[in-house]
């Protein structure tokens, strides 16, 4: 049974998949490399649940307990007694495996590993892990992961069963929907997104057109909660671009999935979205 939590990164979806954590039960241990990101992280989920209470969604009871839940930790080695590990890092394919390969010795044999990767195989990422690859999973959230009901569970070719029961458990105890997928490349949401951005931006490059006009034409006639460009700026430009380039290669170069030269000429500007205060728009 999943008591203890660990999450690895404490940027927007670390954060966002801890304070879901915490305010449902579990005890949540956050790390990042960076000490300042973390105590900045926990300072905005905290608040966050301060607005909630003042919404009436929350009581105090359930507020205080959700900050007792929750911790942090200045070293990897202080995930060691976790039941579950959710990996939060930054698309880096070589970097998620040197992180699994420290997560296989510091962490109990049985202590589930899972990523949060929203493109790369969990099969590939699984082989970093020795002791007990079958305990290796995706759990993919959505931005923001705090919201968004929905968590693609991704078995690989070693997950075990008993590994994918459990992450359906945890999700459901988070008051998430899980939902199973095979270990293809960009998995389901994000392999039906690449067009919803990849058209927009051609759209964008081609015709004297604002990325507000068409943000508000897929709102009001498609009915779209978000247009694709405040989406891109709220997930971040380049975590958008990097996805885009990871299922551009590993669909072998397939000419649909081609990434957009606005998008890297903006990610090499600096502007990333709302992380920055500037990407399609300014904040």
């Amino acid at each position: 049974m999943i008591k203890i939590i660990g999450i690895i990164g404490a940027g927007t979806m670390g954060s966002g998949i801890a304070a879901a954590s915490s305010l449902n039960g579990f005890n949540t241990i956050l790390y990042d490399i960076s000490p300042d990101t973390v105590k900045n992280a926990i300072t905005e989920i905290k608040k966050g649940w301060t607005k909630l209470e003042g919404k009436g969604k929350i009581d105090s009871a359930k507020r205080l307990s959700a900050e007792a839940n929750l911790k942090n930790t200045p070293q990897l080695t202080g995930l060691s007694n976790c039941d579950l590990v959710i990996e939060a890092a930054i698309e880096d394919i070589k970097l998620k495996k040197e992180l699994y390969s420290k997560l296989d010795e510091i962490t109990k044999p049985e202590t589930i590993l899972a990523t949060n990767t929203s493109s790369f195989s969990i099969t590939t990422i699984s082989t970093a892990v020795k002791n007990n690859p079958g305990r290796v999973a995706g759990m993919h959230f959505f931005n923001p992961a705090n919201i968004m009901k929905l968590v693609e569970v991704i078995k690989g070719e070693f997950t075990s069963d008993d590994t994918i029961n459990s992450i359906i458990d945890t999700c459901k105890k988070m008051g998430k929907v899980p939902v199973i997928c095979k270990d293809t490349p960009a998995f389901i949401v994000n392999r039906v997104a690449r067009a919803f951005y990849g058209e927009s931006l051609k759209i964008l490059s081609e015709e004297s057109m604002e990325p507000a006009i068409i943000d508000n034409l897929m709102k009001e006639e498609g009915g779209f909660a978000m247009g694709p460009f405040e989406l891109m700026d709220l997930i971040g430009i380049d975590v958008n671009l990097s996805v885009t380039k990871s299922v551009y290669e590993a669909f072998f170069y397939d000419p649909k999935y081609k990434p957009s030269p606005l998008q890297q000429k903006m990610v090499e500007s600096g502007l990333l979205g709302r992380k920055t205060r500037q990407g399609f728009y300014k904040y």
